[in-house]
């Protein structure tokens, strides 16, 4: 109970920085040209840091069998995603020119803006270096089968045959540099001067108020009232992020794993969907408003759903 109560205070938190990108984009403080750049700082500055700030300055604290066993579960949590995204999408009902959209919103959450200060204020900022291990093997898969997911939907809209490519170039992006950075640190345990420590934290403590802000500017660009009329994706929502978290839940108590692991594991199962997916789909020219309206309810949903699962973990 005390988790739940945690985690819904602190969404409470992240929904006040969304209701000032909301109420700002709906007064013309925040435009759509100022808004894109300042997604731009946040991937490419605020969260790579946010990223490093996890392990930067905690020399010693390194533990490989956690740091082993986070990468296994954080695999784990993918292949399970991908293996049952089949059966999800039929027993939704999916229509067949819609099913590859809703794999990649099962499979591709948002394990980093959400993820990252729920972990946090559960668990610590050591925890974050947890979590970047997921938005790790997230960043390989997206641009592997992700990017083979859009090619098949794109291929069945065509007519034409799907391609299987992979955007190594993508793949290599300030978010895995972090990552990687991250890794060393923790390997070689490099202990860095106490200004490069702050310098680099306090970067990443404008990652979670300024995404979150873009979030609500989101929201504010989408016509609510088709995002709540949308039967399909509350039914989306009842089973990705309440259904297989509790069972994720049951299932890895089994495994007696370490605690805090096997808590960040079950809270990712958990996440809204991200918003990858939406770029994605413009990029390949399909119709990006499912995966928008996914965004908006889960994220809204989110306030009850996980407060739930956490109560689990």
């Amino acid at each position: 109970m005390q988790n739940s109560f945690i985690i819904f205070q602190k969404l409470l938190v992240l929904f006040g920085f969304m209701l000032i990108g909301y109420l700002s984009y709906k007064k013309k403080w925040i435009s759509d040209d100022t808004s894109s750049q300042i997604s731009g700082l946040i991937v490419n500055i605020f969260n790579p840091a946010l990223i490093i700030s996890g392990v930067i300055g905690s020399v010693g604290n390194g533990n490989w069998n956690l740091v082993i066993m986070d990468l296994i579960l954080a695999v784990s949590l993918f292949v399970v995603l991908i293996l049952i995204s089949p059966a999800f999408v039929r027993i939704l009902g999916v229509k067949k020119d819609e099913r590859n959209i809703y794999a990649v919103m099962l499979i591709f959450s948002n394990l980093g803006f959400m993820g990252i200060p729920i972990i946090e204020e559960l668990y610590g900022r050591e925890a974050i270096f947890y979590v970047a291990l997921y938005t790790l093997v997230y960043n390989i898969l997206f641009y592997t089968y992700g990017i083979y997911l859009f090619e098949k939907e794109r291929a069945m809209q065509t007519g034409q045959k799907a391609k299987i490519i992979f955007h190594w170039k993508k793949m290599i992006n300030p978010g895995m540099v972090a990552c990687l950075a991250a890794l060393l640190i923790f390997a070689f345990q490099i202990d860095a001067p106490a200004p490069a420590v702050s310098f680099v934290q306090y970067l990443g403590n404008a990652a979670i108020p300024l995404s979150m802000i873009i979030t609500g500017v989101s929201l504010a660009k989408m016509p609510l009232i088709e995002v709540f009329k949308d039967i399909k994706m509350y039914q989306f929502t009842f089973l990705k992020m309440l259904v297989i978290p509790m069972i994720a839940a049951f299932a890895i108590r089994l495994f007696h794993l370490d605690p805090v692991l096997s808590g960040i594991m079950v809270l990712m199962f958990g996440m809204p969907n991200g918003s990858m997916a939406v770029m994605m789909a413009i990029d390949y020219g399909l119709d990006s408003s499912i995966c928008s309206r996914g965004i908006v309810l889960t994220t809204l949903l989110s306030i009850i759903t996980l407060p739930i699962v956490a109560y689990l973990i």
